[in-house]
């Protein structure tokens, strides 16, 4: 079974991810303060690699759950009302820390272990094609989780990058797509179409600020 263009787009991310992860720059600066405020760069380089394993773990368990649609999801998780607060995830920030002290070897050993089988889990029949999301109790379609990781990935390179003064890597055009529509769609739900169509397109009448998060 061949891989879908966003599949393999999400593969691509992956190893982007990596690559990055494992650069000489953010091996020397591991341990350093990251641009997200209470995060190591270590840390901030297992959270990115992470979403990779997070596919992984999903693909390997059995389908269930509720499925909702993907700006559904963006509603109900609680993380996003909390970011939208100014409020960050200590919890998430510690795991994430505590999990680079293995150091940078040791954590991308282990994703390694983890991701290079996710070509053939992606081309692997399933029914329902979902992933369930055991933090939030619900499950959306695998396609739709994997957009959401591309969100990730995206973002939290881009902090990685400027956490140790490197370029921001350049993701494939079936990532950026929907990850920019992904986006682009939490945003109108949260600020209205029109306050992002000016952002985007009529600057000089834009009400400001439109982040999805």
């Amino acid at each position: 079974m061949s891989l879908t263009e966003h599949r393999t787009a999400f593969l691509e991310s992956v190893a982007i991810a990596r690559e990055l992860a494992g650069s000489a720059a953010v091996r020397d600066a591991w341990a350093h303060e990251s641009a997200c405020a209470g995060m190591s760069v270590g840390g901030l380089a297992h959270h990115l690699l992470n979403q990779g394993v997070t596919v992984a773990r999903g693909l390997s368990a059995e389908p269930s759950g509720e499925v909702i649609p993907v700006l559904e999801h963006y509603r109900r998780a609680p993380w996003v009302a909390a970011s939208r607060a100014g409020q960050v995830d200590p919890e998430q920030n510690v795991r994430d820390d505590e999990a680079a002290t293995a150091g940078p070897d040791a954590v991308l050993a282990t994703v390694a272990g983890h991701t290079d089988g996710l070509a053939e889990l992606l081309a692997a029949p399933r029914d329902p094609d979902t992933i369930f999301i055991p933090w939030q109790g619900w499950s959306l379609t695998t396609d739709d989780f994997l957009t959401t990781r591309m969100m990730e990935m995206l973002v939290h390179a881009d902090d990685l990058a400027a956490s140790v003064g490197v370029q921001t890597p350049q993701f494939p055009e079936g990532a950026v797509v929907p990850v920019v529509g992904l986006l682009a769609a939490v945003a109108a739900d949260r600020h209205g179409a029109t306050a992002v169509v000016r952002a985007l397109s009529r600057p000089q009448r834009s009400q400001g600020p439109v982040s999805a998060f």
